[in-house]
């Protein structure tokens, strides 16, 4: 069975589809008679508005669209859950897709959210994006776009991060204030600008203290679990025994976790270790796993209340800014 379109209601009530048009949007033209007998017939024949037609019409949607590396991943979750939050209350709905780590899934998902019309996107980029060619043609548009924790270094517009070296940092001094002097250091991706940026911090934190930096000690891995165990795992093999692993993330953090167990050391008389995100999971491993938070919920808030700005005031759009929110060391068990 079709749905009721507005023809229909215009042909009961022997009036224009315009007439109708403007009675269900409150036109002060339309007698209020009519708008009552129009709102009346439209419930009776359980009528909803077609958002796409709609959109068609005003090339606009209440639609924002979202891409994030993975949604299993707390941080990615959390975030989303900051984002539905704000647009929620703003009167926004979100359409979310995922990369699963692939730049050209990502290439697939912004094209099919600009042919969805949405009114802006969210992005958090693939460990394999190496440009943002792909974004360029919905800011040609005029789709504003904000980019939160992984961000498109060669896409003007607006980033929400924290300060990615300087939490490394943290993270590593802790360690040697713990009087770790052989840390290693499970590295993410070369190229994303994240794992870079904490790369950095550990590289800091070492020459600070005056310790020397071994590249035997860092290992180049994605950013999943088996990464982790895997990068572990060779250095267990070379009879590289670090007294304490700084960890590119979570996952990457318990890989590793998993393996110091397996070669029956302890954690953290033999080997301390640090994450980075703050994963549910964190807390729930014995010992715990001292980590970094980042405030993944706050970030999406933010990014969808600087994107709605962006949608609503078009003076806004001028404006480029960086937003770095703050991010605590949390000490646990493992250190």
């Amino acid at each position: 069975m079709r749905n009721t379109t507005i023809v229909d209601i215009a042909k009961k009530l022997k009036i224009s589809a315009s007439t109708v048009s403007r009675a269900l949007n409150e036109h002060p033209d339309i007698k209020e008679e009519t708008r009552n007998q129009v709102k009346k017939l439209a419930k009776k024949l359980n009528y909803s508005p077609n958002p796409i037609a709609r959109s068609l019409k005003s090339n606009k949607t209440n639609v924002i669209g979202v891409i994030v590396p993975e949604i299993e991943h707390d941080f990615f979750s959390s975030a989303i859950s900051g984002i539905e939050e704000v647009a929620y209350h703003s009167g926004y709905t979100i359409l979310v897709c995922q990369s699963n780590e692939s730049y050209e899934r990502e290439v697939v998902n912004t094209n099919a959210l600009m042919h969805q019309r949405v009114a802006g996107l969210i992005v958090s980029i693939s460990q394999s994006t190496k440009n943002g060619n792909h974004f360029k043609e919905l800011i040609n548009r005029g789709i504003p776009i904000v980019f939160f924790d992984r961000v498109c270094n060669d896409i003007s517009a607006n980033k929400v991060v924290i300060d990615d070296a300087k939490s490394a940092f943290d993270a590593v001094t802790h360690l040697i204030e713990r009087g770790r002097k052989k840390i290693a250091h499970l590295a993410g991706p070369k190229d994303l600008k994240i794992c870079e940026l904490r790369l950095k911090g550990y590289k800091n934190a070492l020459k600070k203290a005056n310790l020397p930096l071994l590249n035997k000690f860092i290992r180049y891995g994605d950013l999943h679990e088996d990464n982790g165990y895997e990068s572990m795992d060779a250095l267990l093999k070379e009879d590289i025994i670090p007294d304490a692993v700084f960890a590119v993330n979570d996952p990457v953090a318990i890989g590793a976790f998993q393996r110091i167990k397996e070669a029956g050391l302890k954690i953290p008389e033999d080997i301390a270790i640090v994450g980075f995100s703050n994963n549910k999971i964190t807390a729930l491993v014995d010992p715990p796993l001292t980590t970094v938070n980042q405030p993944s919920f706050d970030m999406g808030k933010k990014a969808t209340e600087i994107l709605i700005e962006m949608i609503e005031n078009e003076k806004s759009n001028s404006q480029r800014k960086t937003v770095v929110l703050d991010a605590e060391l949390i000490v646990r068990g493992s250190t």
